[in-house]
């Protein structure tokens, strides 16, 4: 065991959103931003971006790592390229009083349409059967029943929003 992989993911954290060089075995060295660190293998992500705007993204295996050396910090821009980088396209991250309304809104939608559904934290459960985990889209619907998982996911998809569905 190295002393890399003895480290506890509070520890390893502490990387996250900074510019490092890793020293791994065999004297093979790699620089990048951290995307983040895996808490079961200890594997670094590291993410380069290219001036054509594309990015790559090396693992260095946890096993491996013998030695980070943080070269800078990251600014709020980088911290916002490296967590937007693998974000689903057209998605954002939303704030809890924006997913509260998203939340708030698709119920009401659901139960307009005679559709019974109770909350479960952060999570609506649908007829028992189904659930919807934030951000409350189409893709975040999940059920082993496909026929009420496609008629739940057009319901949610043809939800009006907000405005329309008091």
């Amino acid at each position: 065991m190295n002393e890399w992989t003895q480290k506890n993911p509070l520890e390893w954290n502490e990387y996250v959103n900074k510019e490092v060089k890793v020293t791994a075995d065999e004297k093979h060295e790699y620089q990048g931003w951290v995307f983040t660190v895996d808490p079961v293998s200890a594997s670094v992500v590291l993410v380069n971006f290219q001036d054509t705007g594309k990015a790559s993204v090396v693992v260095v295996m946890g096993h491996a790592v013998r030695e980070v050396e943080i070269v800078k910090d990251g600014d709020e821009e980088m911290v916002s390229r490296l967590s937007s980088l693998f974000m689903p396209e057209g998605r954002h991250v939303l704030g809890k009083d924006e997913l509260r309304r998203k939340k708030e809104c698709l119920r009401a939608w659901l139960e307009k349409n005679l559709i019974p559904v109770t909350e479960e934290d952060e999570t609506l459960r649908v007829a028992g059967v189904l659930t919807v985990n934030p951000p409350y889209g189409t893709q975040d619907c999940s059920s082993s029943n496909e026929i009420i998982l496609a008629r739940v996911q057009s319901l949610v998809e043809s939800n009006p929003g907000p405005q329309e569905n008091q």
